[in-house]
């Protein structure tokens, strides 16, 4: 059910920020859902390996390089979507992959985290 959620919540939140930049485009609601399904598979199957290969480099930089691999996950999403979602250049979705991570932590922090103390 949490990730049912959790894939709403992406697709607000990518039209949201679509609203914001000229270079990230959405075709509908339903590319939305979409590329937040996608999104989700991708954290799933992809993120963990890009981890590993990259995990030297993740500690060098304290963390920070997960921004990183957010970014490529968001190209590869890209590529998968095709015309419905377009994010033009690797820059915006490093912008896009923060403003996701900060937008998601403060969701948690603020729905999910009542809602466990009940």
């Amino acid at each position: 059910m949490k990730w049912l959620i959790g894939i709403l919540i992406n697709a607000v939140l990518f039209m949201a920020i679509s609203g914001f930049f000229e270079g990230f485009y959405l075709s509908s609601v339903q590319a939305a859902i979409g590329a937040s399904f996608v999104l989700s598979i991708l954290n799933i199957l992809v993120r963990p390996i890009l981890i590993i290969l990259t995990l030297p480099v993740t500690l060098l930089t304290l963390g920070l390089f997960l921004f990183v691999i957010n970014a490529i996950t968001l190209v590869l999403t890209d590529k998968i979507m095709g015309d419905a979602f377009e994010i033009d250049g690797f820059g915006l979705a490093f912008i896009i992959a923060i403003l996701l991570s900060l937008a998601n932590i403060i969701i948690q922090k603020a729905v999910f985290e009542p809602m466990k103390k009940r």
